[in-house]
């Protein structure tokens, strides 16, 4: 086993790595002016946990003035597009020492835009105008056009308010979630050091432009895809780079790919030569997948987002992420313009009800032929054709529909902001609400990604603190950037006080070599006084073979190793040499990545949701199955190889997916292939990643999860970015996003109600007693049904206990008996004006503005229904309601819109007022009537809830299983079509097995 940093299999160094990628672990300005040693003694006592005491670098950016409140508070670059991959070759000769200016800077970024991998910002102006687009809000604007060729200028005003209003409220809310999204994606962002005006100065790596002169640091990310020029402590050879540039020895243009296969001997004139010795030495492994640092030289191309490993140099940014290599990779994935899953929803809600709404027009004017009525006159009444055409227009459709859903979405996402999760794409809080599969990295999600050092094995006649300080003189001392495995030796010293001690004896480090993957160790030379000690650390079988001990020692050396495997730790040899003499085997360290003290609940949690975790994790199968173990995770763990290599396919290969409880030793390639085979199976899968190579599963998945410390690219691919470690966020990342959706579903199912509520009644009324409610009223109650509910969006709601589905069938059969249920209550309530004693009136009133206070109340009281009783509604929703209700209350008090008395067949028998005023006493009655109506209908919905087969109505299989077809896709997978040419000479295409490629033997 592979016990380098570097090393792809090495999921936890990996990660470490790119978790502590661009953070400042200990303040270092303290360590200036002293020896290693001390430095060294320093650090060991001084070191603390960022994770109990961050210190995050904080970068002032302008803020923006008051007055411009439609500004973002992160301004993006309108850079065309067609011009952004385009550097001039003049832009890459800047000069060393100076630098570029401040106006140059300018210029540039407005040509390239900024330096990053998220997409440009939508303009405000035409963001707004989006929210008067969509067949919804098409049909609103034709009864607008409607009203206005009728002359009804109240009607056209009020539904042009109602317009405006649904895309203020829409398009402030969106904005404000945004900008809280926006102010947190601060702690993910990347600095660097670049040459300005003459100086170096600290910058965001988003506004470096190309020709910036960058300082790249052993420790940190490349900012840039930039082109080495020469080490930072020998500037002089920036007139060598000049000199081989000229004269066209470099080029900016390459693949990562092609330096694994690079060898001493192939001498392609298309690669950059190399000059002396290697400059930087960078981790690609986000990239390519290779395990080891690769060396750069002068005029190579240091890639954006690797980690340079080794060495300080300048490089001049030759493009700007969007173009860079791995912005090309990631553009790969973001491609595709995906409509979604939630905007599918809400189109077929949508189409559905527009169909509805022209079939109530035409039932209508059925009715209306028969009764000859006019097309339009007269002029100053509702019971005309057009005015009939109308009212179903704009009560059949619901115009805050769009804007609601989009609100609830836009609050609920600034609330997972403030949990940091940085939702990315508003339609994934809906996928995740969903998701019933999750696959999880075990490296900072399962596990602390914090390596300790359990009870270390002496050899026999060895001292411990002597072994510990060894291993600690075999570590890098370069305490800006070390690796996690000389992390942990370092300061596990601490707790051997003996060792501190022998390290303070006055050591020198003639050479230090890190870890070489043909020896398997790290080995560093020093002295202490005349005598020179090699010591070195590594894989035990490779520390092993150094000493010539004794059968005995080597058999328990084995053996203890052997145990260390077994128990899921990594085990690392020590062992000295002292003035070229034979070397003394000390003994093995054991490794282990302890898993969140939050984990274990957090997957019993997550199993209570109905969301298995799935582990992928890059470590050895041993050390998998112990972590599970200690997880109570499940323990059906296998090793990737069985994916691709082991012989299965079709159902047997899903059935593997479908059972296992993780996979060890995966690459990107496996990832993608899980999440694959789970969704053919109907699974809403969920999967977490963090590197480049991530990013088309990260896209993959229906809810792709950037973790904490994730590369630029995974965070451009993922749907959501968690910028706190662990589970736990996403697991109350989950339980956040169902609640969202319950609030969404709940506003869904009293909205469609609503439309069947008035479309049965007012179309039934108009054939039956040729009567309907005057059209400036209906406008009104449109108003009202969207002001009320847009509070809809910060109601408390509950999480339901498995993953959520639409189930559109259920909700349109609830939605139609809530309608029928309301339309039948109001025709009560007008069938009672007719009675001899006037039925509801007690004293005076109008029979438009009863049936307008009616119909308010129990329609903005249905949401109290639908909700659901798990949880009481918040004080914003109340208010709303209450608010609205005391509006509709004062129109029906004092006759507002209510035209002149309307004569029915049969008449009314109680007298109405021509100015329309209804008494308060009549009112008290509608307010008791409208109350028991609400309750009636809470019953009927609890009871509709309690009902089996309804409850399971439009609930898919989450394990759709079809042997038949995932068997001949496998087969058609080896067949591949052969051109050849017959005896005759003719040329035919064939069908014929796909050649097995071999594998190298690594």
């Amino acid at each position: 086993m592979s016990l380098h940093p570097g090393d792809g299999n090495n999921d936890i160094e990996r990660g470490n790595s790119i978790g502590e990628r661009g953070k400042s672990i200990v303040s270092l300005s303290g360590f200036q002016g002293m020896d290693e040693y001390t430095a060294l003694q320093r650090y060991i006592v001084s070191y603390r946990d960022p994770r109990t005491n961050p210190k995050e670098e904080q970068v002032e950016e302008k803020k923006k003035p008051w007055w411009a409140f439609w500004r973002s508070s992160h301004k993006t670059s309108q850079a065309s597009q067609s011009t952004a991959g385009e550097v001039p070759e003049e832009w890459l000769s800047t000069t060393l020492g100076q630098g570029l200016s401040s106006t140059e800077v300018d210029i540039r970024r407005k040509k390239v835009g900024f330096n990053e991998l998220t997409s440009e910002k939508e303009n405000m102006l035409m963001k707004f105008l989006g929210y008067f687009n969509g067949p919804i809000l098409w049909v609103m604007e034709i009864a607008a056009l409607l009203a206005a060729g009728l002359a009804d200028w109240v009607d056209f005003g009020v539904i042009c308010g109602i317009l405006l209003l649904n895309a203020l409220v829409g398009w402030y809310q969106e904005k404000q979630a945004a900008d809280v999204v926006a102010s947190l994606r601060g702690d993910i962002a990347m600095k660097a050091t670049v040459v300005r005006d003459g100086g170096e100065t600290s910058i965001l790596a988003r506004e470096i432009v190309p020709g910036d002169i960058v300082v790249i640091e052993e420790g940190q990310s490349v900012p840039a895809d930039c082109q080495l020029i020469c080490d930072y402590d020998s500037p002089e050879d920036f007139e060598t780079y000049r000199k081989l540039k000229q004269e066209d020895k470099f080029h900016t243009e390459g693949d990562p790919d092609d330096e694994k296969n690079q060898s001493d001997a192939d001498e392609d004139e298309e690669n950059p030569i190399t000059v002396g010795h290697s400059i930087v030495a960078c981790d690609q492994s986000a990239i390519t997948g290779e395990s080891l640092a690769v060396d750069k030289y002068m005029g190579e191309i240091a890639y954006y987002t690797t980690g340079c490993k080794r060495g300080k140099a300048y490089g001049i940014a030759t493009v700007s992420a969007r173009t860079s290599f791995v912005g090309r990779t990631a553009s790969l994935v973001q491609g595709a313009k995906d409509q979604g899953h939630f905007k599918a929803i809400m189109n077929s809600i949508g189409t559905s009800l527009l169909v509805l709404v022209m079939f109530w027009i035409l039932a209508a004017w059925i009715g209306g032929f028969f009764r000859h009525l006019k097309i339009a006159t007269p002029t100053d009444s509702s019971v005309t054709l057009l005015h009939y055409a109308l009212i179903l227009l704009i009560v059949g459709v619901p115009v805050g529909l769009p804007v609601v859903t989009t609100t609830t979405l836009a609050v609920g996402a600034a609330y997972l902001a403030k949990e940091k999760a940085i939702v990315q794409k508003l339609t994934a809080i809906e996928s995740l609400a969903g998701v019933d599969v999750l696959c999880s990295d075990k490296t900072g999600t399962l596990t602390a990604n914090q390596l300790s050092i359990r009870e270390p094995y002496v050899a026999e006649g060895q001292d411990v603190n002597w072994m510990m300080a060894v291993a600690a003189l075999a570590s890098s001392h370069n305490l800006k950037s070390l690796d996690p495995i000389d992390k942990v030796t370092i300061l596990t010293v601490r707790r051997y006080p003996e060792a501190r001690k022998i390290l303070g004896q006055g050591w020198r480090t003639e050479k230090f070599t890190p870890f070489d993957p043909v020896s398997k160790r790290i080995t560093a030379v020093c002295y202490l006084g005349e005598d020179k000690y090699t010591c070195a650390k590594g894989a035990p079988r490779a520390i092993l073979n150094l000493s010539n001990c004794d059968e005995q020692t080597a058999r328990l050396f084995r053996e203890k190793a052997a145990d260390f495997a077994r128990r899921g730790f990594r085990s690392l040899g020590v062992a000295v040499q002292k003035n070229d003499g034979d070397w003394t085997l000390l003994g093995l360290l054991s490794m282990f990545d302890p898993p969140r003290d939050d984990t274990a609940q957090t997957i019993i949690e997550a199993q209570q949701l109905g969301v298995p975790v799935k582990m992928l994790t890059g470590d050895a199968i041993a050390i998998a199955k112990e972590t599970c173990k200690m997880l109570a995770l499940g323990t059906k763990v296998y090793n990737s190889e069985k994916l691709i290599h082991g012989g299965l396919s079709g159902t047997t290969q899903h059935d593997l997916v479908e059972r296992a409880d993780g996979f060890a030793e995966v690459f990107p390639e496996h990832k993608y292939q899980v999440v694959e085979m789970l969704q053919q199976r109907g699974h809403l899968t969920a999967m977490t990643g963090d590197g480049v190579n991530d990013a088309p599963s990260l896209k993959k998945a229906d809810c792709g999860i950037a973790v904490e410390g994730a590369s630029e690219a995974a965070q451009a691919a993922a749907d959501i970015v968690f910028l706190a470690p662990g589970l736990s966020t996403i697991v109350l990342a989950i339980k956040i996003a169902r609640q969202i959706f319950q609030r969404m579903k709940s506003y869904i199912q009293y909205r469609i109600a609503l439309c069947l509520h008035l479309e049965i009644y007012l179309v039934t009324s108009m054939i039956i007693i040729n009567e309907t409610i005057r059209v400036e009223l209906v406008v009104f109650i449109a108003l009202f049904a969207d002001l009320a509910t847009v509070a809809v969006a910060y109601d408390n709601a509950y999480s339901e206990e498995r993953p959520v589905e639409w189930q559109l069938p259920k909700i349109w059969v609830i939605s139609v008996v809530l309608g029928v249920l309301l339309a039948l209550a109001t025709w009560v309530i007008r069938g009672s004006l007719f009675l001899p004693n006037g039925g509801v009136v007690q004293n005076f009133g109008c029979v438009q503005e009863i049936l307008f206070l009616e119909v308010s109340l129990t329609e903005n009281w249905l949401i109290f229904v639908t909700r659901g009783g798990k949880t009481w509604p918040s004080f914003q929703l109340v208010i709303a309601i209450l608010g609205v209700d005391a509006i509709a209350t004062i129109f029906c008090l004092f006759g507002w819109l209510s035209g002149g008395p309307q004569i029915t067949n049969p008449r009314d028998n109680f007298v109405q007022r021509e100015d329309g005023w209804v008494d308060i006493v009549t009112v008290v009655v509608i307010w008791a009537y409208s109350i028991g109506v609400t309750i009636v209908i809470a019953i009927v919905y609890y009871l509709l809830n309690k009902i089996t087969w309804l409850d399971e109505l439009g609930r898919k299989d989450r394990s759709h299983k079809d042997p038949a077809i995932e068997n001949m896709i496998a087969a058609l997978g080896k067949l591949a079509l052969e051109h050849g040419t017959d005896k005759h000479g003719v040329e035919r295409y064939v069908l014929a097995t796909r050649a097995v490629e071999e594998e190298e033997d690594e």
